[in-house]
């Protein structure tokens, strides 16, 4: 690869893809879900799958365990991605390159924020509201309006990435190039050595 190609960690290219692809096939399944059910804002002539809260709901289940891991992860070693105390204060410089790149910082924890209450609302309500044509629970709007922001959030994610980093930056995502000390077996080694730190203390 060359230098002057983006390069991300193996353990943000991972989790990122992870919790991506579940996210958008939620989000994807979670409209669906509303189209059939709901269709208050709107409705499009699309199939009417009868288990599709099923298919939905496998989705957010599979999310409520790989998200957190993403979530720590994203707080910790991806902390550089996601809003900084001056972020505020760069957003004054409109149009300049440091006010795209905080902008994406902030729309990241915004899609952090939204999957995380998107998950809380979800687990909250009942599998026959939406059949009953019960549209009104709290946390039904409350799921809807989680949906709506991460959908929301994850387009203008997406609209950003090509407008500071193009091609070379998506493409950067799926590659399989890893930094000497970014490896899988780089991996394995601090796996084991954290597992031998809790031997000799116990």
């Amino acid at each position: 690869m060359a230098r002057s190609h983006p390069y991300h960690p193996l353990a943000f290219r991972l989790f990122h893809s992870i919790n991506g692809l579940i996210i958008l096939l939620a989000i994807i399944t979670g409209f669906l879900v509303y189209n059939r059910f709901d269709g208050r804002f709107g409705r499009l002539p699309l199939p009417m799958l009868n288990n599709i809260i099923d298919i939905h709901g496998t989705f957010g289940l599979t999310l409520m365990f790989v998200f957190p891991v993403f979530a720590l992860y994203s707080f910790h070693a991806g902390q550089k991605r996601l809003v900084q105390a001056d972020s505020l204060n760069k957003l004054s410089h409109i149009g300049k390159p440091v006010w795209w790149y905080t902008l994406h910082r902030i729309i990241n924890t915004l899609i952090l924020v939204a999957a995380g209450f998107a998950l809380l609302s979800g687990r909250m309500m009942q599998e026959s509201w939406l059949p009953l044509g019960e549209l009104f629970h709290f946390w039904y709007s409350a799921h809807l309006l989680a949906w709506a922001t991460m959908t929301l959030s994850i387009t203008l994610h997406l609209s950003i990435i090509i407008k500071v980093g193009g091609v070379p930056l998506i493409l950067s995502m799926a590659s399989f190039y890893n930094r000497p000390g970014d490896s899988w077996g780089e991996w394995f080694r601090k796996i084991r050595a954290i597992g031998s730190r809790f031997d000799s203390r116990s």
